[in-house]
């Protein structure tokens, strides 16, 4: 996540200060100018929730009356970028509290005018686990909006896995509910759109394979010129973990190989180093062979146990007899989304989701 202050810092509260307090002069807003006094040890979404709660104690009253300054104050040219998060964040928990259904679907509505602005995925969510056939059944309408952040709200904001978010289980213990968004979505104009779906049902592949499959195969048989990559895209994870019927669609079909490797060019790399391994591909079949070809890298835990993390290597299609030699690079540099720790590790080829090969080695420690 980037840090808070580059995105979230004392300049968007004056600026979100300034802009509430020129729609609502008559208000205080003591404790949205507090605020920022209190961001320091902050990260990102908390900060944004400190400043909806702000919104909320320093502009009290019914959910009319703070939906009206909300839109006042969205009519001027400097209400938009990250100061966006907590005033949409406020205004679904400012309709949730007043739980009546005119106030929920002007939430809605509010969202889709705001989400431009930034976005209006994360507030949603508030919404979505609130009254979650209502809530469908109004971003159903949106995938026909003119407008595409309009349209990509209605797919990234009900997202089941979707980043620095709450969950929403209904979505989760019912994933079929946002497939008709999807179907309504996958052949948008605005590639801006079209890869929000994608990652919506990438995110489906956490625990619903073949719901995904599925879809996907669905969209194949009605595609556009966009529908292949699109379905790529959405397939990745399935691919990675050598899931045969994500395979099998993207035309990577069981194929007779001879496979040699991986082999390592070290037994010990130092914490920060590189590994290079090689391997050697042959079509020793009659057809020619459509090949995904990726590797794993076990990698030691905390615990002593060891967790696997493919990678993409190569797609590659081999006539009877030919053959492919593989070389690779894989660095254990510091990154901020994985600590290594040393001790056992291996690597594994996988080739159509088969795997070939294991190849062991030391990571030593600092």
């Amino acid at each position: 996540m980037p840090f808070a202050d580059e995105l979230m810092g004392v300049d968007v509260a004056a600026r979100l200060l300034r802009e509430i307090s020129q729609a609502a002069p008559s208000a205080s807003l003591e404790t949205l100018r507090a605020a920022p006094a209190l961001f320091p040890p902050l990260a990102l979404g908390a900060r944004a929730a400190l400043l909806a709660d702000a919104l909320l104690h320093d502009l009290p009253g019914d959910y009319a009356s703070f939906a009206a300054v909300i839109r006042t104050a969205a009519a001027g040219d400097g209400f938009s970028g990250w100061l966006i998060w907590p005033v949409t964040s406020a205004v679904a928990a400012k309709a949730v509290a007043e739980d009546t259904d005119e106030s929920f679907d002007d939430a809605l509505s509010l969202l889709a005018e705001l989400t431009s602005r930034l976005t209006s995925e994360f507030a949603i969510r508030a919404l979505l686990r609130h009254n979650l056939p209502r809530a469908l059944s109004i971003v159903q309408t949106w995938t026909r909006s003119d407008d595409e952040h309009v349209r990509r709200l209605a797919t990234e904001g009900t997202r089941p896995y979707l980043p620095w978010s709450t969950r929403v289980p209904g979505i989760q213990s019912s994933p079929s509910l946002t497939i008709p968004i999807l179907d309504a979505l996958y052949r948008d104009e605005s590639d801006y759109v079209r890869r929000s779906v994608a990652n919506h049902l990438n995110d489906h592949s956490r625990f619903n394979a073949s719901l995904v499959v599925e879809t996907a195969a669905r969209w194949l048989d009605a595609p556009d010129p966009t529908t292949a990559a699109l379905v790529k895209h959405a397939l990745r994870t399935l691919v990675k973990r050598g899931d045969l019927g994500a395979l099998e669609l993207l035309g990577f079909g069981a194929a007779t190989l001879d496979v040699t490797g991986p082999a390592l060019s070290l037994e010990e790399v130092p914490l920060g180093g590189t590994i290079t391994f090689t391997g050697s591909i042959r079509n020793t079949g009659t057809a020619a062979a459509k090949l995904a070809i990726d590797y794993t890298v076990h990698h030691q835990k905390a615990n002593g146990t060891q967790t696997g993390k493919t990678f993409k290597l190569a797609s590659q299609t081999l006539a009877p007899g030919d053959s492919l030699d593989l070389v690779k690079q894989h660095s254990f540099r510091a990154i901020t989304t994985r600590r290594y720790y040393p001790d056992a590790h291996a690597i594994e080829l996988q080739i159509n989701g088969v795997v070939y090969g294991r190849a062991e080695f030391e990571l030593l420690g600092e």
